[in-house]
């Protein structure tokens, strides 16, 4: 069995065809998804919820996402917090900084990151991490982990570096705070080695697969809308690189969702 640790199921994307797309992933051994509750940033806050109350094996996160950090307002704090006690929340974000795009100036989604973290800590729940640097530089990288260490390591509640694509330098700098590290479908993509050589060093514990959907569809679907199904192909691809079995990753990484976020019951199952 798999969990996608990651999908923006609630995405305009999936209008047409929702029902059909979460029933494929039933069909392809998906048990459980995490869908990501930052939706189109202010506005959409409990997109996430919405699907998690309406869909078994279903959690939701909340958060906004560092490209919307410019549209937040104490309003949409003050919403979080009270969305952080649902019983479908058990993570917050996607949070973090992108300086690829640079949506938002770099020092309010340095400022909007760091409220996020100060709210997730009060509400007891890890944290998921976007980050993406702009070209040819480690820049957002280095100022994720800098706020990590300084913001995030004391409360202990660790989080997940999602879909990876920084250095070996950055992830066992994240392991050492309490990172899960998590490989989305452009493990698959010819040019990605890096991504590839992080999947192959990251201790297998540690580790999470994800969709990212609709974004980033694995090979042979490259160019499509990704969908949770496809998450079976990334661990394919991590099976290869480390020489392992594609059952040994689905295990491990179903075992390790459950295990981080305190499911014990799916555990026992």
């Amino acid at each position: 069995m798999y969990v996608d640790s990651h999908a923006h199921l609630e995405m305009e994307q999936f209008n047409a065809d929702r029902a059909a797309m979460l029933q494929r992933a039933k069909d392809a051994g998906v048990e459980s998804i995490l869908a990501i509750g930052s939706g189109t940033g202010p506005g959409s806050l409990d997109c996430a919820i919405q699907l998690a109350t309406q869909n078994h094996g279903i959690y939701a996160s909340i958060g906004i996402h560092p490209h919307e950090a410019k549209l937040a307002t104490d309003a949409d704090f003050d919403e979080l917090d009270g969305l952080a006690k649902s019983e479908h929340v058990i993570a917050w974000g996607e949070i973090g900084l992108d300086y690829y795009y640079d949506h938002s100036p770099r020092d309010v989604q340095k400022d909007v990151f760091l409220r996020q973290m100060k709210l997730a800590a009060r509400n007891s729940l890890p944290i998921i991490i976007h980050c993406r640097p702009s070209n040819d530089s480690e820049d957002a990288w280095d100022d994720t982990i800098t706020m990590l260490r300084e913001h995030w390591a004391p409360t202990k509640l660790g989080g997940i570096l999602h879909c990876f694509t920084g250095t070996l330098a950055h992830m066992r700098a994240a392991l050492d705070i309490g990172f899960m590290i998590s490989f989305s479908g452009n493990v698959t993509f010819p040019k990605a080695q890096n991504i590839r050589d992080a999947a192959k060093e990251v201790p297998l514990d540690r580790m999470f697969i994800e969709t990212d959907s609709p974004f980033l569809a694995p090979v042979p679907n490259r160019g499509k809308r990704n969908e949770p199904a496809f998450v079976v192909n990334v661990a394919e691809k991590i099976a290869e690189v480390r020489g392992i079995r594609a059952a040994e990753i689905a295990a491990a990484t179903t075992h390790n969702f459950y295990r981080f976020f305190g499911l014990h019951e799916k555990i026992k199952q």
